[in-house]
């Protein structure tokens, strides 16, 4: 028990300190997920990319994209991520990616356009491959562009707050999405125009972003 409630306010204070930070300073990692579906129970993480954000830059070098050759049943997704059977030969256990991916996660400040959806489906994934999964801080570029529409007292449609039509209030240019690492390019770029719009020259802290 006291072992557990130190973790807990060692995350509470790794937390605060993290929410501190300046929002231009921060090192970020844009993570993206093409799944088989939207239930984490039933459904099957299909690919996973991600690559960092560090003083204003994306870092494309040192980007990763993991098809998981593990997929049971691909569904539609041939036609929504060009993913095969033949793709997914070529592919790797979905432990190998988690397994690249799991310390990086503390080093960094988590972005993603949907957080809720692709967090669940990696903490079902790092359970199921019996791996810690922990992170300070998340940010989500859908959340921060509704927020931003809010308060400037726009009515929000079903689909304002998808990928594309975010970027497209920011005149970034068109891609063809469904691909874990062009989605998770496009989220970075997205994220960086947010913050060029939101906190001005000198920026914010972290906590204003959440």
């Amino acid at each position: 028990m006291l072992n557990a409630l130190k973790r807990f306010f060692g995350i509470k204070i790794e937390q605060q300190e993290a929410l501190a930070q300046n929002c231009y300073r921060a090192k970020y990692l844009v993570i993206d997920l093409e799944l088989t579906g939207l239930d984490p129970k039933v459904d099957e993480i299909v690919s996973l990319a991600w690559l960092p954000i560090e003083e204003q830059r994306i870092i494309v070098g040192r980007s990763e994209h993991f098809i998981n050759c593990e997929v049971n049943e691909l569904k539609q997704s041939p036609i929504f991520h060009g993913i095969d059977r033949f793709a997914v030969k070529g592919g790797v256990p979905l432990r190998q990616a988690l397994l690249e991916l799991q310390p990086l996660l503390n080093d960094h400040v988590l972005v993603f356009h949907n957080a809720e959806l692709d967090w669940a489906f990696l903490k079902a994934a790092f359970q199921n491959a019996n791996l810690l999964l922990s992170s300070s801080v998340m940010l989500d570029t859908m959340k921060i562009e509704y927020k931003r529409l809010m308060n400037q007292g726009h009515e929000i449609a079903s689909d304002d707050l998808n990928l594309a039509r975010c970027r497209s209030r920011y005149q970034l240019p068109e891609y063809l999405t469904h691909n874990a690492l062009t989605d998770a390019l496009a989220t970075a770029e997205l994220f960086l125009a947010q913050l060029n719009q939101i906190a001005g020259a000198k920026g914010l802290t972290l906590k204003h972003l959440v």
